[in-house]
């Protein structure tokens, strides 16, 4: 039965190569394009799935709450009594914890010196944990050692080449502190497809000794820069677990000076390890995770494309249909019945989409390499080990072949023997009807993603113009030391020597990051220190850090060096905290007692909100106060026509402000940019996927185009012998499209504004939605459709009719 769908199939392609290429070629683009996404999409639903215990892994996140119970901040990091208290208060539920803690030292073994960002300190108990595969060492071990530390094949090649650095130190080197790690064991490089990498993994001790001691430690609540994760026993629930939490708060912490209790102000979350990756972006993670969200629009763009393709087969095999009509009624009569037909029919198609899919694949294995760098990733096709892959491509060939060939096969097999051998069989209207439902579909989909990609690009446009209420432009932020602290100010005027340079300032923060720190706060409201309940981030600056990001004040003054009182006893707020605490204005706030966390004193100044972090966030509250510790950035703002001259002032001076680091700095624009490359990856998305829709849409309509005219060929020939000229043969042949096409905007645009509207509610700050993208949209789809149609019409116009009334 096979041996003959085959060669009835083959007997077809011959018959008719033309139309057959275009739904060979259309299958294998759409098949190819949908196998490309469905790749991506399977590896990021693989993360952190290939450790034996990923089950049973969760981690623990903290969150915070305003008064009136909303989200104020919530972190992927914990202070560091949690994770024991945890395993020591659910031991008959938790079996093991890890935390890990991560810095970017300087690492330097003999002459090699590199800062490492991918360093972590972690609990001995941590191979027990994850599958992490340890090819020298013992894994239970390698990090009970107060100096024990564990590389990756790739970190160790870096540092010892080809020798073996199992027992050779390496320095460890981190603002003041240096320490002598011995490696004590290698593991394999971390998969990709994990939420966080690591180079080196080090003993927790001297993480112990920097808090000043385990006891110092484990009271510790507010140092919130662990990541912890627990491994339960098999079988024991989770959200029992969950449950539990508010009662574990209110046991090890103690209420606040309002007598509230601590599960009603903070509250631990667990996370299962395989969510962390599409379901956690939270304001710290170790590193930056995707969304799930985004794996269903791809998922969405792979079935549509794949549809598309789908229903240019329908519509021609449909078009076509007369064809075919005598084989089967001459099939009727000598005993077929209709259900042979129907698997006949569908037994073809398959074969069609076995064929597309040897195409497809070309197709995949042509691309991946340019998909690859667009991605940043490293995807292949592998179907001798990946089994999903396998399955992935048998599925969508049976799909194709099953939903290409569906309506095609129940239409034929429907022929009415009688009717065709008297030759008096007619599609009718309802089948035309049909195909002109498949058209409008087609194209509706492609104008609704095509619309999509307008407006993600106009919501990146808008982000990344949109005035964030300081002049982040012409800043450079570099890495700060020791030394430049301690000699702050000689350091600034000499950097100011410079002609390229505008003014220099240090802080904790820098625009463009995130706002992670803040201390309780008391506040003078109606003449009494009350505690503020909603969460104020605090920012440590220096005195003209305003003046070098162009913050403008609203109300008070400015931080001034000539005053001493300033650098202990003055904040500055910005007017989201005023709000918050209760002030009715700015004005109101100055000289008002004011204690962020140890520190207490008086507002000075109140500034102009301004867009601190991105656009994902809504502004925050703000406490501005001058430092005595935890500044981590220069800021030198320099002339714009000067760059590359300040840059290399700048790398001089590095070399002698922070001796065997390597000179890195960045650019606030920049960084604000980099916060949107989600966004302008889907954008990039859209703009290919919206191209390659409307080209197989096309595809389908030209053949369509083509075997109308043919159908057509005699009315055409006549209408010119009467005296029609080309542009009505041209606007006869085209109006019937061109009205599909018109229904296809109508129904795209309200589609794709509701999916629009709902993806923006996701910022905090939204572009309008323009009509002037979807009339764009619709214009583009439309003239492609005319330059599709276009051929075929002045084709059919141009003729000789002499050639189209000789056979009749």
């Amino acid at each position: 039965m096979l041996k003959n769908y085959l060669k009835i199939a083959l007997r077809n392609i011959r018959k008719n190569p033309g139309y057959s290429f275009i739904n060979i070629f259309g299958l294998a683009l759409g098949m190819g394009i949908s196998i490309l996404i469905l790749i991506y999409v399977q590896f990021e639903l693989s993360y952190d799935e290939y450790h034996s215990k990923s089950d049973r892994i969760y981690r623990v996140s903290r969150e915070w709450f305003n008064p009136n119970g909303e989200t104020s901040l919530h972190l992927g990091h914990v202070a560091p009594p949690f994770g024991p208290l945890l395993e020591q208060d659910f031991d008959e539920t938790i079996d093991e914890v890890v935390r890990f803690f991560q810095l970017s030292p300087l690492l330097r073994y003999q002459d090699k010196a590199f800062v490492e960002n991918r360093f972590f300190f972690a609990d001995p108990e941590v191979f027990e944990v994850f599958s992490w595969e340890m090819v020298r060492g013992n894994p239970e071990k390698a990090l009970t050692y107060p100096d024990g530390i564990v590389l990756t094949q790739s970190a160790a090649r870096k540092y010892f080449g080809s020798g073996d650095p199992m027992g050779k130190p390496i320095e460890f080197r981190y603002n003041n502190t240096t320490f002598q790690f011995q490696i004590n064991g290698i593991v394999k490089d971390i998969p990709e497809n994990s939420h966080f990498q690591f180079d080196f993994l080090a003993s927790m001790q001297p993480v112990v000794q920097y808090y000043g001691g385990l006891e110092q430690m484990m009271n510790n609540y507010g140092s919130n820069n662990f990541a912890t994760y627990l491994l339960l026993k098999e079988g024991a629930d989770p959200q029992n677990l969950q449950q539990q939490m508010a009662g574990f708060l209110d046991r090890h912490m103690s209420p606040n000076q309002q007598d509230t209790p601590a599960s009603e102000t903070t509250m631990l979350n667990l996370w299962p390890l395989t969510d962390i990756h599409l379901h956690s972006n939270l304001d710290s993670e170790i590193e930056a995770n995707s969304k799930i969200e985004y794996i269903y629009i791809y998922s969405a763009v792979a079935f549509f494309i794949l549809l598309i393709a789908c229903i240019n087969f329908m519509n021609l095999s449909t078009a076509r249909s007369t064809r075919r009509a005598i084989e089967v009624g001459l099939r009727k009569v000598v005993g077929a019945d209709r259900g042979s037909l129907i698997r006949q029919f569908l037994g073809e198609t398959v074969i069609l989409a076995f064929f597309a899919m040897t195409g497809a694949i070309l197709l995949v294995e042509l691309i991946l390499p340019y998909y690859n760098d667009f991605l940043d990733k490293n995807l292949a096709l592998n179907l001798l080990e990946n089994g999903m892959h396998l399955a992935m491509l048998v599925g969508i060939m049976l799909f194709v072949g099953l939903t290409a060939g569906s309506y095609p096969a129940f239409f034929l097999s429907g022929f009415q023997p009688a009717s065709v051998m008297k030759g008096s069989y007619e599609a009718g209207s309802i089948h035309e009807k049909f195909r002109s439902v498949l058209v409008v579909g087609q194209f509706t989909i492609s104008i609704a993603l095509i619309i999509c990609m307008g407006m993600v690009y106009k919501q990146l446009d808008f982000m990344q113009s949109k005035d964030l209420g300081f002049n982040e432009d012409n800043i450079v932020v570099l890495p700060t030391s020791p030394t430049i602290n301690a000699n702050y100010d000689d350091v600034r005027q000499r950097l100011l020597g410079h002609p390229g340079i505008v003014n220099v300032s240090v802080s904790s923060r820098v625009p463009s990051g995130r706002l992670n720190d803040s201390q309780n706060v008391q506040a003078e409201v109606d003449g009494d220190l009350q505690n503020i309940s909603t969460r104020i981030a605090d920012i440590h600056v220096s005195h003209n850090f305003m003046e070098t990001y162009g913050i403008d004040l609203v109300a008070g003054r400015n931080f001034n060096s000539q005053f001493a009182s300033d650098s202990t006893e003055a904040f500055i707020l910005n007017e989201s905290a005023v709000e918050a605490i209760g002030w009715n204005s700015p004005q109101q706030a100055i000289g008002k007692q004011f204690i962020n966390g140890n520190r207490r004193g008086q507002v000075i100044g109140v500034v102009d909100d301004f867009n601190f972090e991105s656009l994902h966030q809504s502004i925050a509250p703000i406490v501005f106060l001058i430092p005595t510790t935890r500044i981590t950035n220069v800021s030198v703002k320099f002339r714009e026509n000067m760059r590359e001259e300040t840059l290399s002032f700048l790398k001089e001076q590095w070399a002698t402000l922070r001796p065997e680091y390597p000179f890195t700095y960045f650019f606030v624009e920049d960084n604000y940019d980099q916060q949107y490359s989600s966004e302008k990856r889907l954008g990039q998305i859209f703009g290919f996927f919206s191209l390659l829709a409307v080209i197989i849409a096309s595809l389908g309509l030209f053949g369509l185009a083509s075997f109308t005219t043919q159908q057509r060929f005699k009315e055409i020939g006549i209408r010119k012998v009467l005296g029609a000229s080309v542009a009505h043969i041209v606007r006869l042949l085209s109006q019937r499209f061109t009205l599909l096409v018109l229904f296809s905007i109508v129904l795209a645009s309200p589609i794709a504004y509701f999916a629009m509207s709902n993806w923006l509610s996701r910022f905090a700050y939204q572009a309008d939605l323009p009509a002037w993208i979807f009339l764009a949209a619709g214009g583009i789809a439309l003239v492609i459709a005319w330059l599709t149609i276009s051929y075929q019409s002045l084709k059919a116009a141009y003729m000789n009719p002499v050639e189209s009334l000789r056979s009749e």
